[in-house]
């Protein structure tokens, strides 16, 4: 029961994570946080009563840094739309393209792969797209992640938490 899933929010009501009832309680305890929504469940004892969080703020802003995505073969493709980046072909049978080779000092990172399909890929071959002659229908980019990215596994059993987290999508395009 106190492994339960408890939503953790900042101060100014970003979803930060997830904890278990335990932690949460230790936060609420020492001061840490708030309660803002209890969940179902009920931790007995002989005297007491106590409901078990479900979302707990904190009462101090936390800095982060925004959630990356982890760089994959199946999230470049689905950035791409399964798309070849050169001749525009639509196929799930596409290869990663280096836009600058790794021989010429190209990184293995969001911003210099590509889907390509095979005969692209072979044709561009150890070459930049400038050197062979090439042009890319759109650059490679770092794909943002939404906060409901993050908490989705969540969000399906817990209906209560997704005023906390789809509400903060809207927020955070402008900040």
């Amino acid at each position: 029961m106190l492994d339960s899933a408890v939503l953790v929010l900042n101060q100014n009501y970003e979803p930060l994570n997830v904890c278990n009832a335990r932690r949460a309680f230790n936060l609420v305890d020492r001061g840490k946080a708030e309660i803002l929504e209890h969940g179902l469940e009920a931790l007995r004892s002989p005297t007491y009563q106590f409901q078990l969080p479900s979302v707990i703020r904190l009462i101090y802003f936390i800095k982060r840094p925004r959630p990356q995505l982890r760089l994959s073969r199946r999230d470049v493709l689905q950035r791409d739309n399964y798309t070849c980046q050169y001749c525009g072909m639509q196929s799930r049978d596409l290869t990663l393209d280096h836009v600058v080779p790794r021989h010429h000092g190209g990184k293995h990172v969001w911003d210099n792969l590509v889907a390509a399909c095979k005969s692209c890929n072979h044709r561009k071959g150890n070459r930049t797209p400038e050197e062979a002659r090439m042009r890319m229908r759109r650059e490679p980019f770092r794909p943002y992640v939404p906060t409901y990215y993050i908490f989705r596994n969540h969000l399906e059993m817990r209906e209560g938490w997704r005023k906390f987290v789809l509400g903060w999508e809207g927020q955070v395009g402008a900040g």
